[in-house]
C-alpha cells in the first residue's frame, strides 16, 4: 500500500509522457496502416469535388470576393476534408474499442483523463495535417495555388483537426453502436461542414442565414483557412481563431469530465 501511495504522489501533477506518446503513436499508426483509405481516398474525393464543380459551373462563373470561383472553392474543400477525417479518426477509434470491448486497454494504463484526451486528439490532428499538406501540394501543382499566409493556414488546419477531433471523441464516447455514430455524422457533422461557406460566400446569404452561419465554428475554420490560402475572408481571421479555440476548449472540457467519470465507458 505504501508503494502505491508513493507512486500516486510521484504521479500527481506530472505527465506520463511515455504513456501519452504511446497512445498518440497508436492513434497515428492506426490510420497510417490503411493509408489508401485514410489519406489517399480523401485526396481523390477532394479532387473530384473540384473537378465536378469546375465542369458544372464552368469558366464563365463570376469571381467570388475578387478571385476565380475554383480558387475560392479550393480552401473550403481542403478544410472540409480535414475536419471530416479528423472527426472520423477519433470517433471510429473510440466506437470500435467500445464495440469490441477492448476500451479497457486504454482505461487501465496509468493515464489521466487529460492524457487520454490528448492522445486521441494527436491522431486526429496528425491525420488532418497530413491530408492538408497533400492537398496543398496537389493544389500547387494543379492550380498553381500557393498559400498567401502559410503559418496562419497551418494554424487553422491544426485548429480544425483539434476541434473536429474533439467533437469526434465526444461522439465516440456517447455512441455505443455504429448506427448511433452514423446518425451523428449524417445529422450533425455533415450539415456543419456543408452549411458553413464551403461552396459560397456567406455574404450572399439572407440576413437570418448569415447570422446563423456566424454561430457555426466550422465557418470560421473554413474562412480562416481561406484567408491563409488566398488572402480573402468573410470575417476577421483573429476573431475566427478565438472562436475556434474557445469552442475546442469547451468540447475538451466536456470530454475530460466524461473520461474522468467513466461516462458510457465503464460498465
Amino acid at each position: 500500500m505504501q508503494n502505491l501511495a508513493d507512486q500516486d504522489m510521484r504521479r500527481f501533477g506530472a505527465v506520463n509522457w511515455m504513456g501519452l506518446w504511446t497512445l498518440a503513436q497508436r492513434e497515428t499508426l492506426r490510420f497510417l496502416a490503411v493509408w489508401t483509405q485514410t489519406l489517399l481516398a480523401p485526396l481523390v474525393t477532394a479532387g473530384l469535388f473540384l473537378l465536378i464543380f469546375n465542369i458544372a459551373v464552368g469558366p464563365g462563373r463570376p469571381d467570388v470576393m475578387g478571385v476565380p470561383f475554383l480558387t475560392f472553392l479550393a480552401p473550403g474543400i481542403m478544410m472540409m476534408t480535414v475536419i471530416q477525417n479528423a472527426f472520423a479518426n477519433t470517433s471510429s477509434s473510440m466506437v470500435i474499442s467500445k464495440v469490441q470491448g477492448n476500451i479497457v486497454d486504454t482505461l487501465m494504463p496509468p493515464l489521466s483523463p487529460l492524457e487520454i484526451l490528448l492522445g486521441y486528439l494527436a491522431g486526429g490532428i496528425a491525420r488532418g495535417v497530413l491530408i492538408a499538406l497533400m492537398l496543398a501540394a496537389a493544389l500547387a501543382l494543379g492550380l498553381g495555388l500557393m498559400p498567401q499566409h502559410p503559418a496562419l493556414a497551418l494554424v487553422f488546419v491544426i485548429l480544425g483537426g483539434a476541434f473536429m477531433g474533439a467533437l469526434g471523441l465526444l461522439a465516440g464516447v456517447f455512441a455505443n453502436k455504429f448506427d448511433q455514430m452514423a446518425a451523428i455524422t449524417n445529422f450533425i457533422v455533415t450539415p456543419l461542414a456543408f452549411l458553413s461557406g464551403t461552396f459560397y460566400s456567406v455574404d450572399a446569404l439572407p440576413p437570418l442565414l448569415n447570422r446563423i452561419s456566424h454561430v457555426n465554428p466550422v465557418f470560421y475554420l473554413i474562412d480562416g483557412l481561406r484567408y491563409g490560402m488566398i488572402g480573402v475572408s468573410d470575417s476577421n481571421p483573429m476573431l475566427g481563431m478565438a472562436v475556434c479555440l474557445l469552442s475546442t476548449l469547451l468540447i475538451c472540457a466536456v470530454i475530460w469530465q466524461m473520461l474522468r467519470t467513466g461516462y458510457r465507458l465503464k460498465a
